[in-house]
């Protein structure tokens, strides 16, 4: 059974490690704690490797964030991997800071990288790991807060977190959408 699990994020040294690539981030931490390779491929990195029988495609959009939705349908279609086969991983600044949330579906929720998916699928009945990047920001500030780096204090946590969202992918694989968010969306 195939997967195809997917972190938004942008390409670029200055997007590297900003809140808005918390999805790269967890996917490029998953693919290192399982001694996986991204390499280079059509619409973004990619990288597979097996967990307890499941097949994992690892994705990096190399479409920048508002197009990411190309990336992800032409890796279902490749791949012949169903939509509910597909969990994407996402910031979000509605959420506190670390907070993990999972859904079987749901809107963009202003999320420019949902909505392109959401277009291209034709659907929003997609599974999606919320990172909570938090809003502490004044008014005006939301660019340049989400396309930030984290401050000391959150460097010293998000690894943890992040290495959460990838036991939560691996959940996700093997004991399904309901008892995974059940196990983890009130940790």
């Amino acid at each position: 059974m195939k997967y195809l699990i997917v972190g938004l994020g942008n390409i670029g040294e200055e997007y590297a490690h900003t809140r808005h690539n918390s999805g790269f981030d967890i996917v490029g931490a998953l693919a290192a704690d399982n001694q996986v390779e991204m390499t280079e491929e059509r619409y973004g990195a990619v990288g597979t490797f097996k967990y307890k029988g499941r097949e994992l495609i690892l994705l990096k959009p190399n479409t920048y964030m508002n197009l990411s939705g190309k990336a992800v349908n032409y890796w279902l279609q490749k791949e012949k991997i169903p939509i509910e086969n597909l969990l994407v991983v996402v910031d979000d600044l509605s959420l506190p800071f670390g907070t993990l949330r999972m859904k079987g579906k749901g809107s963009d929720g202003g999320h420019n990288g949902l909505k392109n998916i959401n277009l291209m699928l034709g659907s929003c009945n997609y599974a999606r790991i919320r990172f909570g990047i938090g809003n502490e920001f004044s008014r005006g500030g939301q660019i340049d807060f989400v396309l930030g780096r984290w401050t000391d204090e959150e460097q010293a946590t998000v690894g943890e977190r992040f290495r959460i969202a990838g036991e939560m992918i691996k959940s996700f694989v093997t004991i399904g959408l309901q008892l995974t968010m059940t196990q983890y969306n009130n940790k």
